[in-house]
């Protein structure tokens, strides 16, 4: 599948070229003719015969865009000033920034809000450590760590190169849950270390969100810090992947006309995101799932499973496959309703995919190219989704975790569930309204406005026990920003 051109490989060119009548045209023909998209041009300065512009054209990767760039050189009379990436730009400095809320202007300032005055607030929350949550940031604070072992789509780059990643985490969590996040990279891989740093670090935070950390270590890593922290912690790899991939199949059986109860499944990937969303559904109601991985499908006497090296794939074994399938992933794909793919780019075809029950759902979530060509797919199946944000229906984590953690703060949660997580994914997929819903949009767009307070107030009342807050729900179309 050949990429097309992206904003997330954007340049922007400050060049000058003569002042005829065809400049321009001939510098926007090069680039277009080289594949690249012009998303910008601008004159920032003129002479009698000399114009100074900037252009700014989306490229398919750092080659291409580096092609784009000696397309232009190439036009009669350019000369090449500064050559700008702007991913890298925007990174440029980090992307988080603290302010304090309140003013220092002068001593009284500063005697209320450090010493002495602050003396005060400390003696009041050692005598009765729940006002922190009143009295500091804990409130609205959450911890974003990994150690940069399973960077998505990156692998094992560690912590310093994971940085960036957690950056844009927490700017998410800013933008679409007003929650300040803050990133924790650890230079360790060692899990018991990784443990104890997290609860260390604990009483800072109202909440733990673990990202990109590898299997199996992640499984034991989340459930200690669970079993010992009195705050929520999450693995958004495995959890938020679940949540979203849950309420897209349920707007996704609507649109088919069938029950997950009903249905078929078949998943690709047995790992950290395959595990969590084989338990959720599991949960939501799934009674016929098979599993496979790279080395086939899931079953208890497959020779690795049966000498106990894998536990993880030996519960998935034990409660999946009640029909006995054996064999690869293309035997089990054959006759099923669903397939669910968190594993490896291009394992499946379209002729895999014709193989399936008549009204397939497919979703294919490798990254950054799916399991199967979803042109391909959407040949045979009746509705495709990826994890891309270049065609419909993308399964995005952001969808979840803001919410997630908006609700669970709100409610002072302790901890997180599957029943917490069952409610977020029916609120989430809820968002999308009836007369909306079609094979191409089975799920909200990351920046509807109403996402992250759906899900809070669904994730709150599971907390508290009690009925969720309306949220009126607007329409896509209520939305200009929305269209296009």
């Amino acid at each position: 599948m050949s990429a097309a051109p992206s904003v997330s490989n954007s340049i922007t060119v400050r060049l000058t070229l003569p002042a005829r009548a065809t400049a321009v045209s001939e510098l926007t023909g090069v680039i277009e003719k080289g594949g690249g998209l012009v998303t910008g041009l601008d004159v920032t300065a003129s002479g009698s015969d000399r114009l100074r512009v900037d252009v700014t054209a989306a490229a398919r990767d750092t080659d291409h865009a580096d092609a784009l760039v000696e397309a232009m050189r190439g036009v009669h009379g350019v000369e090449i000033g500064k050559v700008s990436d702007r991913t890298f730009l925007a990174h440029l400095g980090g992307k988080l920034k603290i302010e304090s809320k309140v003013p220092i202007r002068n001593r009284d300032d500063l005697s209320l809000i450090y010493t002495p005055g602050v003396a005060r607030v400390c003696l009041a929350i050692a005598e009765n450590p729940a006002d922190a949550r009143r009295l500091t940031i804990k409130r609205n604070t959450v911890a974003v760590v990994t150690d940069g072992s399973a960077v998505l789509g990156l692998g094992n780059i560690g912590p310093l190169a994971a940085l960036p990643v957690m950056e844009g985490t927490a700017a998410l969590f800013k933008r679409f849950a007003d929650i300040d996040a803050f990133p924790i990279c650890l230079d360790t891989q060692d899990t018991e270390e990784i443990i104890r740093t997290v609860k260390a670090i604990s009483p800072v935070f109202a909440g733990i969100n673990l990202e990109d950390i590898s299997a199996p270590r992640c499984f034991e890593i989340e459930a200690r810090l669970r079993e010992e922290l009195d705050i929520p912690v999450f693995h958004d790899d495995q959890h938020g992947t679940a949540i979203v991939t849950l309420a897209a199949l349920r707007n996704a059986l609507r649109v088919v006309g069938k029950e997950l109860s009903e249905c078929r499944v078949v998943m690709s990937g047995a790992g950290a995101a395959g595990t969590a969303i084989l338990k959720l559904l599991l949960k939501a109601g799934a009674t016929d799932v098979v599993v496979a991985d790279q080395f086939g499908v899931l079953h208890a006497d497959r020779e690795d499973i049966a000498s106990g090296q894998h536990p993880a794939l030996a519960w998935s074994a034990a409660n999946t496959n009640h029909r006995g399938v054996t064999g690869s992933l293309k035997d089990a794909i054959a006759g099923a309703d669903v397939f669910v793919g968190v594993s490896a780019p291009g394992i499946l075809t379209g002729d895999d995919i014709a193989t399936m029950n008549d009204g397939a759902i497919v979703f294919a979530m490798a990254n950054p190219e799916p399991e199967v060509d979803p042109i391909a797919a959407a040949q045979h199946a009746a509705v495709v989704a990826t994890g891309r944000s270049d065609f419909a229906n993308q399964i995005n984590n952001v969808l979840v975790f803001p919410g997630v953690f908006r609700g669970l703060l709100d409610a002072a949660s302790k901890s997180i569930d599957e029943d917490v997580m069952l409610a977020a994914a029916k609120a989430l997929s809820e968002v999308v309204h009836p007369e909306e819903l079609n094979p191409a949009y089975i799920i909200p767009s990351v920046f509807h406005p109403d996402v992250s307070k759906v899900v809070a107030a669904a994730v709150k009342a599971a907390v508290l026990g009690t009925t969720p807050e309306t949220v009126p729900l607007r329409r896509m179309a209520e939305e200009p920003e929305l269209i296009g």
